[in-house]
């Protein structure tokens, strides 16, 4: 939250130049890799770009997503579909990144474009009972995190930094409009987008200090039909050598904002040309 007031500061303040700024609007869709097999969901997002000198911008989007992943949906043939796990979150995002166009939009109709910057990002993963009832997996502490009997096992926070890098490109309609395409990567600091890393905790310590609730959400193999039961203390739950990324890919229009048209136009040799 404190970046997206942040982020409204910075562009109110360059509003005055209207001519720079253009507000942006994007649709898709989001996924992510992990301990599960991800299934795309829809995503969304609008924010405020300004062009800060010719071919690079600052932007600042706020997005919101759906993610999802099933070990159902698994067929790597590791045997993770065994777990029976699942988990859905909504994923909200603040970004602010600089935009560098190969080519200046207001010279050319086209260019490629690629962006790098930081973001904040809240999730919070959650599964559903056999009667549908949804249970947030974070308080559960499904891998002991949090206890006493696992000292190196941490509770994860449900707002983390992250950092959004990609690229796209861009097609000029007109003076004021633009349109795109756009696909963008989330490096994470963090494992636990799908409630999922490590090892599992004992059944019976899990059981005394989080309920029996933590260990039906630890394990769901039992649930199956010939599954097997609850795996030993320290039986491989997830990998945490590989972290968790989410990316989003779809439509980008963007709108320059202020009246009046870009000084710069184009010349039948495609070079600038300037009013008096």
């Amino acid at each position: 939250m404190k970046l997206i007031v942040f982020l409204c500061m910075i562009f109110f303040s360059l509003s005055g130049k209207g001519q720079r700024l253009h507000a942006d609007f994007y649709a898709g869709m989001v996924n992510y890799t992990g301990d599960m097999k991800g299934k795309a969901g829809l995503a969304g997002g609008i924010g405020l770009s300004y062009d800060l000198v010719p071919k690079f911008n600052l932007r600042g989007v706020v997005s919101y997503g759906r993610l999802q992943g099933d070990d159902k949906n698994n067929s790597s043939g590791k045997g993770t579909e065994l777990r029976n796990l699942n988990f859905k979150s909504s994923i909200i995002e603040g970004q602010i990144a600089i935009e560098y166009n190969l080519f200046d939009l207001s010279v050319r109709s086209f260019t490629p474009y690629i962006f790098a910057g930081g973001a904040v990002y809240h999730y919070n993963p959650y599964s559903s009972d056999s009667t549908g009832k949804k249970v947030f997996l974070q308080p559960l502490g499904t891998e002991g995190q949090g206890l006493s009997q696992y000292p190196d096992k941490k509770l994860y926070k449900l707002t983390q930094f992250a950092i959004p890098f990609g690229g796209g490109v861009k097609l000029a309609l007109s003076d004021k409009l633009h349109v795109g395409f756009e696909l963008g990567l989330r490096k994470l600091f963090n494992d636990y987008l799908d409630d999922v890393s490590t090892t599992y905790a004992d059944s019976t310590i899990l059981a005394s200090e989080r309920g029996p609730v933590s260990v039906a959400f630890a394990y769901r193999g039992d649930e199956l039909t010939g599954g097997a039961l609850y795996p030993k203390e320290g039986a491989q739950r997830g990998n945490p050598t590989k972290k968790d990324w989410y990316y989003m890919a779809g439509l980008k229009v963007s709108y320059r904002l202020g009246s009046g048209k870009d000084q710069r136009k184009k010349s039948k040799t495609g070079c600038p040309v300037f009013d008096d």
